[in-house]
């Protein structure tokens, strides 16, 4: 492949629709289980491509391939392996309204359990012709989906959508937002209430006073978004959709999780509580 000689190796393999681990697995000769390093972690780094050496060295480990950290890191470094660089977010957020505002209740709390704390944010998606808008909603001690939405509209039924389903599978002790208008508004607000939940808000131009929700934005955008084609709405539903209940939910690994998935950690959290009950009860007999 001589024109890796001349143009960068990821803009050779796209111009070719030739993939990149393949590119790699068969420039370096096989040399028993370095060349078999080297092939697994180069298709994982395409298809993680936001994942630094840590959750790479976890996730090889996850598929039975056994390397330190020390090893992958020099390894993605012979192979030009980087993880991505995040993007400057466009904003979508209109906080000049006439709603109540509602302080923030979450600065320093340390979340311990599930459905202590919900928050939410959406963004935008392009599309060929059109843009749509995605709003979810994520749990922050497991970093669970709890609910969300894809619409045509940035109004306040998206976020309400996304609302409604997330209730349908728990109900939050507080729930966290920006002061955007669709998250301050009537319809909103009192939804949230009639369910008996507190509201908090980060301040106005504090972005990272909802953070949590911020980072998984970005997730979306970096690892299903910005590396789709979306024939129409209908398509990028499904996509969306297939990544964030399949692969985040059951796939991507966490390292503030103990680099487990959202779904491995909930039902560990669970187990150990209905070990704790069982012990507690044992221990009254």
């Amino acid at each position: 492949m001589s024109l890796a000689e001349h143009y960068p190796i990821s803009l050779v393999c796209e111009v070719l629709d030739y993939p990149r681990s393949s590119f790699y697995y068969i420039d370096v000769p096989d040399d028993g289980k370095e060349g078999r390093l080297r092939e697994v972690l180069a298709r994982l780094a395409e298809q993680w491509p936001t994942y630094g050496y840590r959750r790479l060295t976890v996730q090889l480990r996850r598929e039975g391939v056994a390397a330190n950290s020390k090893r992958v890191r020099r390894l993605m470094a012979e192979l030009g392996l980087t993880a991505k660089a995040p993007k400057r977010k466009v904003r979508t957020t209109n906080s000049e309204h006439g709603f109540a505002r509602y302080p923030n209740l979450v600065m320093g709390l340390e979340v311990s359990r599930p459905d202590e704390v919900w928050v939410v944010d959406f963004t935008y998606v392009r599309l060929h012709k059109e843009f749509v808008y995605l709003a979810v909603i994520m749990d922050v001690c497991t970093r669970s989906i709890r609910g969300w939405h894809l619409g045509r509209s940035m109004d306040a039924e998206l976020v309400l959508v996304a609302l409604r389903r997330a209730l349908l599978v728990g109900t939050p002790e507080i729930h966290h937002s920006d002061q955007g208008v669709q998250y301050a508004c009537s319809s909103y607000v009192e939804l949230l209430k009639a369910q008996g939940v507190r509201i908090s808000m980060a301040e106005v131009g504090a972005a990272w006073q909802n953070g949590f929700a911020e980072r998984l934005m970005r997730t979306i955008k970096e690892e299903e978004v910005e590396l789709s084609e979306y024939e129409d709405y209908q398509d990028a539903y499904r996509q969306i959709g297939k990544f964030l209940e399949g692969v985040y939910m059951h796939k991507r690994i966490h390292s503030s999780l103990g680099y487990l998935t959202p779904a491995e950690f909930e039902q560990q959290w669970l187990n150990q509580q209905a070990q704790a009950h069982v012990q507690y009860t044992n221990s009254q007999t």
